[in-house]
């Protein structure tokens, strides 16, 4: 064996030890990383839950903006949210038969919309630590860090081929966004949800908007929490 080719030899060792120890290493940041957002989202659901607030619905569909709705929200027994319509009720159509009928194929279409939209959301938003923990064994989360934050990335999250970015504050210890791609129904009905984090005085974080669109749908739903106050106070 000749110097040059042991001296090869050893450099290809070292190198190999070297991307095994930083695979290692971001293996191991990872980890950390993913315990600290899991616990993080556990102990803000428990705050949550000592709230209730006002949710409002803005659909567009097809450029044509609806009447906006609200509903009460706050955490039932079973750790679900409960949502209780509030507001006027809708207005009655007005006009001949033929009209009448075209406002209530409309409102069947909405409803039909919105039904679709509310499970699609309630798939991502709040984030759901046994389907993030489900891609983390899959190994289907990467890490990306950002400045003062971290992405968490997560593929095939609630359906195939869809993607989840997380961004964790780690030095707040909080979820400050979530940007999504997923679709409805099938993939090539591609959907984008972005969803912006915010905090109350106590330091409780919430989903303070989330923007849906759907645009082979022409479908474009914006979601806003607000008035929290805490029950019993």
């Amino acid at each position: 064996m000749t110097k040059s080719f042991r001296l090869l030899t050893v450099s290809f060792a070292l190198l190999s030890l070297l991307v095994t120890v930083a695979a290692f290493g971001q293996k191991s940041d990872l980890q950390q990383r993913f315990a600290a957002v899991q616990q993080a989202i556990a102990e803000n659901k428990q705050n949550l839950q000592q709230y209730q607030w006002i949710e409002t619905t803005q659909l567009t569909l097809k450029e044509d903006a609806k009447p906006p709705t609200q509903s009460l929200c706050r955490y039932g027994p079973d750790g679900q949210v409960q949502k209780t319509p509030i507001g006027p009720p809708p207005e009655e159509p007005s006009g001949g038969r033929v009209k009448e009928k075209i406002i209530a194929k409309k409102k069947e279409e909405t409803k039909d919309y919105m039904g679709d939209v509310k499970a699609l959301l309630s798939r991502y938003v709040p984030p759901d630590p046994q389907k993030m923990q489900q891609a983390y064994q899959a190994g289907k989360v990467s890490l990306n860090p950002a400045g003062g934050a971290v992405n968490l990335i997560f593929k095939d999250y609630a359906l195939p081929g869809d993607q989840m970015t997380l961004t964790f504050d780690a030095a707040a210890r909080k979820i400050s966004s979530l940007n999504i791609n997923t679709y409805m129904e099938e993939p090539k009905n591609a959907v984008t949800l972005q969803v912006q984090m915010a905090s109350l005085p106590d330091g409780t974080n919430y989903v303070q908007q989330t923007v849906l669109n759907a645009a082979a749908k022409q479908l474009v739903v914006t979601t806003t929490n607000s008035k929290y106050q805490k029950l019993g106070a």
